[in-house]
């Protein structure tokens, strides 16, 4: 449980690392006397869309020079504490985003005894141009960084867990297979990872030559000397361009610093992972789209057809049953919530509990009231809970401020909490037959099977 009166010490803007465009980081040694350590530092270049907007990005702090990290420890963590780590890292789509966002500020974790460290990271055309990897590589230099210097905030670098959202949870599940990151970290929780963003190296260098055709470039070379804004643009120019998973940028297997099979190293790795996704991830992306505000039964049933084959009245008849009352919009959302985020999140603890390693399923149904609900639970709302951080800017806009959200925040922070300390949350670890997954909302229950004609419908 949360100690609210619990002081909080923060140490933001520590540089991590240097790094020269479409290069290697380079690991900094820490220098206490250079701080105050009291300000965020710069945010890796990118154009922040509409969520990046509501989380308190602040776009007008970008640079190159952007790796830095930020600290929160309870107050007297000193050497020798030996407290849990809990190393985040944020997402975005691997084009936006920055460790200093308001929601993620690690006070709320920090009061349960941990130490929590949130980093930046290059993104987009910095961090993923072709198979570079850069911003992979960016993420276990933050980690080196930890294993160095932690024990000085009172951590213990023995006991550190990576956890993310969205393509920060598909980034985590990345680190379990990168050679380069096994003993930084011990444990994993992946929150809605992106996991068919992840791509392997042909797709990388296809998104390559679209880029440097964008951008009136041959090669990695020529882009290595274009003005940064010249870069956004191009960047901004691929990311327009239509493509199936935004794959654009993001972390290539086969590619530098990782193996030829992401999820297969991930599956394989011992390391202890929980892992969970939201009920309606895909109404964020929807509900303020122009192209679904008619969406109506035919579109619904055209959608069904795409995404099913042959399967479409089964699958129609199915979702109708598992979401009554949704309208065409939200079984749309639903089944492509299914087909991106939930699946390929079931599928990866079912390949790991083959192979023997320890996995914990959760599902968030929690729906927001604002809106008038048209959100749903949707990908992103449940980062506040993870974090306690009900406070945080924007926050009362997109989940309301209902009565039941705080004992929401204290269990699912206390779910992080557990797991970080000691290895194991406090519900069932997943297995083939029972399927044990923690429903977190209102209510929380443990789902045994949850929903398996969808689950075989997408299978």
């Amino acid at each position: 449980m949360t100690d609210r009166s619990a002081a909080i010490t923060q140490h933001l803007g520590i540089r991590f690392a240097s790094a020269d465009r479409f290069e290697a980081p380079i690991l900094l040694p820490f220098d206490s006397s250079s701080g105050p350590f009291d300000q965020v530092g710069a945010m890796s270049p990118q154009v922040p869309g509409m969520l990046e907007n509501l989380l308190g990005a602040d776009a007008a702090s970008m640079s190159e020079d952007c790796l830095f990290l930020n600290v929160y420890a309870p107050e007297g963590a000193e050497e020798g504490s030996a407290l849990p780590v809990l190393y985040w890292v944020h997402g975005g789509a691997y084009v936006n985003g920055a460790g200093s966002t308001p929601w993620y500020d690690g006070s709320g974790l920090a009061s349960r005894g941990h130490v929590v460290v949130t980093i930046n990271y290059r993104l987009g055309a910095l961090g993923f141009l072709g198979d570079g990897n850069w911003g992979t590589l960016d993420q276990i230099c933050g980690l080196e960084w930890v294993k160095a210097n932690i024990a000085h905030f009172g951590g213990d670098a023995g006991n550190v867990t990576i956890f993310g959202e969205s393509a920060g949870g598909s980034a985590v599940l990345s680190l379990m297979a990168a050679p380069a990151a096994q003993g930084l970290f011990h444990k994993v929780w992946a929150m809605s990872p992106s996991i068919r963003q992840l791509r392997n190296v042909q797709q990388a260098h296809d998104w390559a030559a679209k880029f440097f055709a964008a951008a009136g470039v041959s090669n990695l070379e020529e882009a290595r000397a274009l003005p940064l804004e010249k870069l956004l643009e191009a960047q901004s120019a691929v990311l327009a361009m239509p493509g199936s998973n935004y794959d654009m940028f993001s972390p290539a297997a086969g590619g530098l610093g990782l193996p030829d099979d992401i999820m297969g190293a991930a599956a394989a790795n011992p390391a202890a992972l929980s892992i969970g996704t939201n009920r309606d991830e895909n109404l964020l992306f929807m509900a303020f789209d122009p192209r679904y505000s008619n969406a109506d039964a035919a579109a619904w049933a055209e959608h069904a057809a795409q995404q099913f084959g042959d399967r479409a009245a089964e699958a129609q008849a199915a979702y109708e049953a598992a979401r009554p009352g949704f309208s065409p919009l939200g079984l749309i959302a639903a089944a492509q919530t299914d087909h991106v985020f939930r699946r390929p999140a079931q599928q990866l603890a079912e390949a790991r509990t083959a192979q023997g390693n320890a996995s914990w399923m959760y599902w968030f149904t929690w729906a927001s009231p604002a809106f008038g609900g048209m959100l749903g639970s949707a990908h992103a709302l449940d980062i506040p809970f993870a974090f306690d951080n009900l406070g945080a800017p924007g926050i009362e806009m997109l989940l309301g401020n209902g009565p039941d959200r705080q004992a929401i925040a204290t269990r699912f922070a206390d779910e992080i909490a557990s797991f970080s300390a000691t290895g194991a949350p406090s519900w069932p670890a997943f297995d083939l037959e029972g399927r044990a997954t923690l429903r977190i909302d209102a209510e929380m229950e443990v789902l045994l099977n949850p929903e398996p004609e969808l689950r075989l419908l997408n299978s």
